[in-house]
């Protein structure tokens, strides 16, 4: 799909390539040190279509850049204490350094109860609650959801200033709406987050000189929330019943008046892998150094 007139459609794969190649090279070095760094994924899912293709991608993308990932499946008999006593076990292997958990979960597990059996410095998708603690505090060690994370790269890589600029957050997840607010605060933009019952929310959105659209409703975004020269990023993703991939923004309508946006697919999606994967490689240098000085 071609991006119409007027805004300048982001390129996330060029974006992620970049990322790969960092967290490449932070793997050549710890395996010259004899450390593989290594992703343990807890897969609960049995065989769930979109979280099998997602994992298949991380796995692609993990071996491109030096990094293991191990898929561990989950028996959805065991329930919720097969999904908690894998993530406690490899939250507790010295050989693993990032451990995630795929969705969906069996019924009745959260995804904070979840998150919460993955160790902080192994956290590498933000899915703790201490986590999202720490980032909201300002302090360090902790890392943000690698999609949230991304979104924060993407304006980085695409040169877009942040301290002063209003931003407007669509959503407020766990997941991205409210670490994506806490990551643009970060750089002391002016965040607002919108959500289903925000009034008025096309006239909100247009006050942004950034937005993200992060509420998982296709199309959601349209020309009457965009304000000229903003800078649009997509974050959602919905499989339509004709198997298309839609976003919350309507690109043909926004695109006329945006600066700039982030198509999908292409756009927020294969820099937030990029982003885990780097996360990992982040998390097995902090343990070797942590190893080194003990």
């Amino acid at each position: 799909m071609s991006t119409p007139p007027g805004a300048r459609r982001i390129d996330g794969r060029a974006i992620a390539a970049r990322l790969r190649a960092q967290a490449a090279e932070v793997a050549s070095a710890l395996r010259e040190r004899g450390v593989q760094p290594l992703l343990a994924v807890a897969d609960p899912t049995a065989g769930d279509e979109g979280a099998a293709w997602y994992m298949r991608s991380i796995s692609r993308a993990a071996e491109q850049t030096g990094i293991g990932c191990q898929i561990h499946p989950v028996d959805p008999a065991g329930g919720q204490e097969a999904v908690t006593s894998l993530l406690t076990r490899l939250s507790g292997d010295p050989a693993v350094h990032g451990v995630i958990c795929q969705a969906p979960l069996p019924p009745g597990l959260t995804a904070a109860a979840a998150g919460g059996c993955i160790a902080v410095a192994k956290d590498v998708d933000g899915a703790n609650p201490a986590s999202l603690g720490q980032l909201a505090a300002g302090l360090g060690g902790a890392f943000a959801p690698a999609t949230a994370a991304a979104v924060i790269e993407i304006l980085r890589a695409e040169g877009v200033p942040l301290e002063g600029r209003r931003a407007v957050v669509v959503g407020r997840s766990t997941v991205v709406g409210k670490p994506v607010a806490l990551l643009l605060l970060a750089e002391n933009a002016t965040v607002t987050v919108c959500h289903s019952r925000t009034a008025g929310l096309a006239a909100v959105c247009r006050e942004a000189d950034v937005l993200v659209a992060a509420a998982g409703r296709p199309g959601l975004i349209g020309a009457a929330h965009v304000a000229p020269g903003a800078v649009v990023i997509d974050v959602g993703i919905t499989a339509t019943p004709g198997g298309v991939m839609a976003g919350d923004v309507d690109e043909a309508a926004v695109a006329p008046a945006a600066a700039a946006l982030t198509p999908v697919p292409g756009g927020v999606g294969p820099v937030t892998t990029a982003q885990l994967l780097r996360q990992t490689a982040a998390a097995a240098w902090r343990a070797e150094t942590s190893r080194i000085q003990s």
